[in-house]
This record gives structure tokens, sequence and C-alpha cells, in this order.
């Protein structure tokens, strides 16, 4: 291939950063995909990515630096100018902001200097979407460059926190019973070793029942798995409630080789559960990952887990090498003749990748930008092979149905909607947190589980799926939690999100917060999204601040316009679901009422 370099070089410090990613890649085949990690080994040793590291790892990997910059630029974590070695990303998304996101920002504002600069050149900071830490908030990241990088998520966060970390004091993590408030109790399924075990502890998992289910997937064999897993009638957890079992079928009579993917690059607004099995129960993935990749004949699996999660990534890493150690990952799984490994990668703050063929983009070492479908990834997905992609939840859930059965499973929760369910609880609620429940639980008994409605104990609304989701009246707490009754309600269960505001709330500046969000996550491949999203958040922002252009109704029907051509004409269900939550807001509540008419 023929690069063209600039002039810059490398330091000694990004030589070895990149250097030591690279020590174990084969000089030959294809080495694009390990471009992520090597945006990582820079960013993390010098808190960007300079021109002369650039150059430095493209000529490692064969890539031109042209592509590599885009795509270096494409993720939020990276920066690609110059930028201080310690940085505090603070969350001002829609949870946060019910629990204190705005005052945070205004003490690190007053220690930091205005957002984005640097008074000392050694330190800034950032306003962030949704770190996913909403339970516990008000939320930071703090990221300290250097060799090793050290990285910390404080929540709920003060002032005083993160300057302490920016410092180099450890912080305690809050008890675990702020983020699972069911921890111990019996009957849990997904949570039942949450709280139990040491989640370092390969012999605790052990000891708690773990891999009893890969050995009995192993004793069934591959076409047996799948025939419980359909029969368990387990659909998709992420909000796509893709039936898994179809989708296995699917990979297995597919050409070799085969990936498996776990999708971690939990970004919805408002969603957590997914870090908080991760965190705690890393065993179980790792387990649940290998009887997916045993059943679909996938050797080797990918865990691709979001950015911002730094105690998950340290849990699921030691998870990884403790099972690699003791023969539950490699050439010869538990001496069964069975291969399977998997390679943790980590993104960089993309809400679009969460998306599945952005996903495979990104592990392949491009933007993250979806791809048009047909062909599905069952068909060509990463690397141009039949891949399987479940989310955590999705693939947790099938431990349980190795343990006590298919037909077991699908006897808990409802026909259309089986087994249990877990919810991320946040807002104005008494116990935010993940919630375990069968499906089928109402609105109204999950607010209850979590403590009733907070703040000050008036509901206004509550935001069902995140950003991507909708909004519900009290009127509408009676309806049951499944992908069935969400629907009959003109709302969708999406990642399970469940967030409650009371009416001290001004849901004008959580719409403008939602149009943002979209606004900022949109990769940009797409006209319809790409504009639609940019021309949603200015409407949303004259009619919060009373100057439409022409009347209200006006703006509002050019709204509803907006929205109907990014679901008609998105590449990807980012466009196609970016004005849902705004519109059903608008249709249910009296938001813009008293607004003044005309300009």
């Amino acid at each position: 291939m023929d690069l063209h370099f600039n002039q810059h070089a490398p330091d000694a410090e990004e030589i070895a950063a990149v250097d030591g990613c690279l020590a174990s890649v084969p000089l030959d085949g294809d080495r694009r995909q390990h471009l992520l990690p090597v945006l990582h080994a820079i960013q993390g040793r010098k808190g960007w990515v300079s021109p002369g590291a650039l150059n430095h790892a493209c000529l490692r990997l064969d890539v031109p630096p042209a592509e590599a910059f885009g795509v270096a630029d494409f993720y939020a974590l990276f920066q690609t100018r110059p930028h201080p070695p310690l940085t505090v990303h603070v969350c001002d998304d829609i949870a946060c902001r019910t629990r204190g996101a705005e005052a945070l920002c205004a003490e690190v504002e007053a220690a930091l200097g205005p957002q984005g600069e640097s008074r000392d050149g050694v330190a800034t900071w950032h306003r962030s979407p949704c770190l996913g830490l909403c339970e516990r908030a008000p939320a930071a990241l703090v990221i300290a460059a250097g060799h090793p990088p050290r990285e910390r998520d404080l929540a709920p966060a003060t002032g005083a926190h993160v300057l302490s970390v920016l410092a180099g004091a450890p912080v305690p993590h809050p008890p675990l019973s702020v983020s699972v408030p069911q921890a111990g109790q019996p009957g849990l399924k997904l949570l039942a070793r949450v709280g139990r075990i040491d989640p370092a502890s390969l012999d605790d998992y052990r000891a708690a029942g773990g891999f009893l289910a890969l050995r009995r997937a192993f004793e069934m064999g591959p076409g047996a798995v799948i025939k419980e897993v359909v029969e368990s009638r387990l659909v998709g957890r992420g909000g796509a409630a893709f039936p898994t079992g179809v989708k296995w079928q699917g990979a297995r009579s597919a050409t070799l080789p085969r990936y498996l993917i776990c999708n971690a690059d939990e970004s919805e607004p408002g969603t957590f559960k997914d870090r908080v099995l991760m965190e705690n129960d890393p065993f179980s993935l790792i387990e649940a990952m290998t009887i997916a990749g045993f059943a679909t004949g996938c050797e080797k699996g990918y865990l691709y887990l979001r950015g911002e999660y730094p105690l998950a990534l340290s849990r699921l890493e030691n998870a990884i090498a403790r099972c690699r150690e003791r023969g539950f990952l490699g050439d010869d799984v538990l001496g069964d003749g069975v291969r399977f490994d998997i390679e943790l990668r980590r993104g960089a703050g993309a809400y679009i990748c969460g998306e599945e063929t952005a996903l495979m983009n990104s592990i392949e070492g491009r933007r993250g930008e979806p791809r048009n479908k047909p062909p599905f990834p069952t068909e060509f997905g990463l690397f141009g092979q039949p891949t399987v992609i479940n989310n955590v939840e999705t693939l947790v859930n099938v431990i349980p149905i190795m343990i006590e059965g298919g037909k077991a499973f699908a006897a808990l929760g409802t026909e259309r909607s089986t087994g249990p369910k877990l919810f991320c609880v946040s807002g104005h609620v008494q116990r935010p947190g993940v919630y375990e429940a069968p499906f089928g639980i109402t609105l109204g008994e999950l607010l209850d589980l979590a403590g009733g409605i907070g703040g000050n104990g008036r509901l206004q609304a509550v935001l069902l799926g995140g950003a991507a989701g909708a909004f519900v009246t009290h009127d509408q707490l009676g309806a049951p939690l499944t992908f069935e009754g969400t629907r009959a309600i003109g709302a969708t269960l999406g990642s399970a999100v469940v967030m409650p505001f009371d009416d001290t709330v001004d849901l004008r500046q959580i719409l403008r917060r939602i149009a943002q969000f979209f606004r900022d996550e949109s990769c940009g491949q797409c006209v319809p999204c790409r504009v639609g999203t940019v021309r949603q958040e200015e409407l949303l922002h004259r009619l919060a601040t009373d100057r439409p252009l022409g009347s209200v109704g006006e703006e509002v029907a050019l709204l509803k316009e907006l929205g109907q051509a990014m679901r008609d004409a998105s590449i990807c269900g980012l466009g196609q679901t970016a004005s849902s939550a705004i519109e059903s807001a608008l249709a249910r509540f009296p938001i813009f009422q008293g607004t003044q008419e005309t300009r």
C-alpha cells in the first residue's frame, strides 16, 4: 500500500506505547484491526494522539495516515489535538440532570476553568453524555495519561472527589447495595451471584455453580443447546428483541470460520444493567460466551466493551486471564477438544457503535459507521465472515436456560416475553438501581419496588427505553413491562430504562438534551440523520427559548416532518429513533403551552 506520511516524528514514549501494544501481533495478515487498541495505547500514554504517533502507528499497521486520522477523530475519547494529560468527563445527561449535574459542572469549572481549557496545561474537563452510572448520579470519569494510565469513575461525584482523584488519591466505590438494591435476595437468576461472590475469584464463581452450565452444554452437544434456546423463546435484550435461537440456528449453518461478538457497548442514556453484570459477575459472561461459541461453531469471540467502563474493563481482563490459566478458554476447553477464546476490544466513546454493523467496523479498525443490511451479520459479518452478535444480558440468560431447560425458562414471564428481565431504574425514584423481575411486572409495581417516586414525590412523566424510547404518563403506570405491553401504550421497552421525573423538572430542557445527544452521536454517514438531528436540536432550542419561527404549531408540525424523514430514510436505528421520545412527549404533555405563538 502506498502510504503518505507527514514530517512529524514520534517521541520515545509514543514509540514504546505503539510497539508494546503490537508486541504479540503477527507481522502477516490484516493488522488494521489493531488500530483501535493502538490508539488507546497512545492516548493512554500521552493524553492525545499526535501526528508523529499516528505516523508510527500507521507504519506498523500498514494503514494510510489519512484514514487512521479519520478513525481517531471519529471517537470522542481520542484527542487529535494537543491536550492535557489529566481529563475529567462530567455527565450532564438526563439522569444526572435530576441529581445535581449542573452544580457538579459549576464546581469543576470553578476549580479547573472553562470546559475544554486548561489553566496549568495539566488538567481540563468536558461535559459528557451519559456515562452509564445513572443509579449513582451525578457522575464523572477521571482519566490520567501516563505509564500506566489511570482511570476512575466517580458516582455520586462531588467537586472534592474529582480534585482528589486528579491528585492521585484513592476514592472507594459506593457499597454494592446502591447499584443493586436486591443483592443477596433469594429467587434471583441473573443477579443471583451479585454481592455473594468476589468478582475477581474464579474459585468463588465455581463454588456458586459457575461453569456447570458450560459442562451441561458440552454434554448436550451444539444442536441440543440451540434447541433449548429456541424452546426458551429468549429474545435479544438490547432492544431489537430478535429471537436468539433463530439467530444461532442461522449462524450454525453458515460457512466457516464464524465469529461471536458480545456487544457490551452499553451507551443508551439511562442504561447500566450490563455494566453491573460485568463488574460484579464477570465470569458468568465468559461462561455464557463460551456456550454461545460452542453452540454456533465459533472458535473466536470478541467482547466489545464500552470505553467509559474502567472497572468492568479490569474485572473482565482478570476473568479472561484466569479462565485461560485454568482451561476454561483456549484450544482445549475443559479437556473436551473444544476451541474457543475471547479477545477484549474497548470502544472509545461512540454511541453508534452499539449498532451491530458499526461495532464490526470498529473492531476492523474503521470508523464506526453502520452498514446497509442485507446482508445480515449471520451471513456476512466481521471480516466478511458469518457472525453472531448478542448483548451481555441476552448471553447471561443462556446460563439458566442450560441449567433449568428452555421450557422452564419460557414458563417465566408472558407468552411473548419470556424469562427474567433486568430494569435500569434511575431519575426521581427513592432507590435507583438495577432490578430483576419477571416479564409482566407493571410499571407502577416496578417503581414501588424501587421505593416509589423520589424528588418531591409528584410524578410528572416516565421515560421508558432511554433517549430512543418514549415518555409515558401517570395514567399508564398499569402497563405491563413486556415487549407487547409497552407497544400497546405507544412506547417501547428498548434497553429497559425506567426514568421517572417529578414535576419540578423542565421537560423542555430534557427534550433539548435528548436532541443534543442524537445530534452529537450521529455518525454523519447519511444525510437524513446528519442534517435531521441538527435541525431537530435547533428547533427545540427555539421553542425552549420562546423564539419560534412562525407559530408554535408550525414548529411542532415541522418537528414531526423531520422525525418522519429520519425514520423513513436513515440507514440505522439512531436516525430512525432520534425523534421518538421527543414526539411522544409533545403528544402527551403540554410542554410548550404558554409559549408565544409568533415571533
